[in-house]
């Protein structure tokens, strides 16, 4: 078990958003998918979190010479934690990571730490990608936390892996909010 791989479940099941290959569709046993907000970081991001009977979708994807550098800094804010023997995946006999939010800085998602929809539509993207629309549809219902409402910044992306999307990419994620009771509110005017 010498090659490295991590689990992504948000942002990192979009294949556009990163150049690890090889990528296998996966799934983690006994963690949740959550929104969570930090203090390293002014907005809210998905986190994962042990949770018994819990599954989530994701993708594992290689990481070459198992030199975590580059994705340790794209993830600051999040620990890794080794779950292998808790992710089902087509890899072989590999060494899975996945990366947390560490609780000793997580909180959920509030004003000062909003959830992005340039993120949102990054991350659906990937599931309808991997997933199918049935998959991106169990992302949504998956998912805990939600927050009531979501920065709409889809005409100048904050988030920094933005993936363009089309309008029917958009018309699908504005009903996924709308099924789980969140509101896209307009982004602050930036001087």
């Amino acid at each position: 078990m010498n090659d490295a791989y991590f689990f992504g479940y948000g942002s990192l099941v979009n294949r556009a958003t990163h150049a690890n290959a090889p990528s296998f569709p996966a799934r983690l046993n006994g963690w949740r998918r959550v929104w969570k907000s930090t203090v390293l970081r002014e907005v809210a991001f998905l986190s994962a979190e042990p949770c018994e009977g819990a599954v989530i979708e994701g993708l594992v994807a290689h990481v070459p010479g198992g030199d975590w550098a580059a994705l340790d800094l794209r993830e600051m804010a999040y620990g890794r934690h080794e779950v292998s023997a808790l992710c089902e995946h087509g890899a072989g006999d590999v060494r899975v990571e996945v990366y947390a939010v560490t609780a000793d800085h997580a909180a959920a998602p509030d004003v000062a730490h909003p959830v992005l929809l340039s993120y949102v539509d990054t991350v659906v993207q990937g599931f309808t990608d991997v997933f199918g629309e049935a998959g991106a549809l169990g992302f949504f219902a998956s998912t805990v936390g939600w927050p009531p409402e979501v920065v709409d910044d889809r005409a100048a992306p904050v988030y920094p892996r933005a993936t363009q999307v089309s309008a029917a990419e958009r018309a699908f994620v504005d009903e996924g909010l709308r099924r789980m009771g969140v509101k896209k509110v307009a982004a602050p005017v930036r001087a």
